[in-house]
């Protein structure tokens, strides 16, 4: 059995490290903040102070990370996996970034004997720990192939989308439409509340219509302020966006409805919404709209 190098223990993951522990693997972490892993430890897992320290010890090195910045950091840093990383060494780089940025890591991992593939996943916790994500590969198929017992514990499918970055376009693809939606259904239900509308009432017309996407069901809870987990959380939608902008100027493509989406996520970012789940950005826009126009003040005629 290989042994697994996971790098990037925020929500997902974790996630995906418990999961992998549960199925009986060898697992080393690696993280910024070394009091995430408290939990995993006290599951079985092994601590590396440095991505150098757990490349020279792990074979299947699977990184999540919050940005470009990041992976670019525990990649190409002094202490990182490419300054470290043994011949054979299997990189699986899943964050949500721009393109340009893994392709970037493709000469330097090749220079060093390293496999570096693409494997962004789509889901959130919960389907991590039940071992149902969606994953997106780019690489070559010996590389895939190597790493599919891994990816088989935590996903119910995986594709492989064509060579290196292929994946991670396609989360960018995948993910856009949904910050787009967010934002505005955030800006629909705003003008519903303030003309009167119940919104309970307006959750379940759309849950009954075509107009909503599967994954509204599961959020209806927060909005109505019956449930306060946090699956993905506003800043990292408004960090996604700006690596789907950024990824879409690469090849020339304009992005007005993602401009606007980012707009609200960085707005209600600064008002101190970043750690809360993204369905709030419902609540951050409707009390937006509340402040610009109070209840009780008429309508103009």
């Amino acid at each position: 059995m290989e042994r697994i190098g996971l790098i990037g223990l925020g929500r997902m993951g974790q996630a995906i490290a418990a999961r992998l522990l549960d199925n009986g693997n060898s697992v080393i972490v690696s993280n910024r903040t070394p009091a995430r892993a408290e939990a995993l430890l006290a599951r079985g897992a092994t601590w590396a102070d440095t991505p150098a320290d757990l490349v020279r010890a792990a074979d299947i090195i699977l990184t999540i990370l919050t940005d470009d910045h990041a992976v670019e950091a525990v990649y190409c840093g002094p202490h990182g996996l490419l300054a470290h990383a043994a011949e054979g060494r299997l990189l699986v780089e899943m964050s949500t970034i721009r393109t340009a940025t893994i392709l970037g890591l493709a000469a330097p991992a090749a220079a060093v004997g390293a496999h570096l593939i693409d494997m962004p996943v789509s889901g959130t916790v919960a389907p991590a720990r039940a071992g149902q994500l969606l994953g997106m590969a780019g690489g070559r198929a010996e590389d895939l192939a190597r790493a599919m017992p891994v990816f088989e514990q935590f996903c119910r499918r995986v594709v492989h989308l064509g060579p290196l970055g292929a994946g991670t376009t396609m989360k960018i693809v995948l993910n856009m439409p949904m910050a787009i939606f967010w934002a505005g259904l955030a800006e629909s239900l705003a003008i519903g509340t303030q003309h009167g509308l119940n919104m309970a009432q307006m959750l379940d017309i759309f849950l009954d219509s075509p107009v909503a996407l599967p994954a509204l069901r599961a959020k209806v809870p927060i909005m109505l302020g019956n449930d306060d987990q946090v699956a993905f959380d506003v800043t990292g939608v408004r960090k996604d966006l700006l690596a789907m902008m950024a990824t879409a100027q690469d090849v020339g493509v304009p992005t007005p409805a993602a401009a606007a989406a980012l707009a609200h996520f960085a707005a209600a970012t600064a008002a101190g919404y970043g750690e809360r789940d993204l369905a709030l950005i419902v609540e951050y826009l409707g009390d937006l709209a509340r402040r610009t126009f109070p209840a009780g003040q008429k309508l103009l005629p």
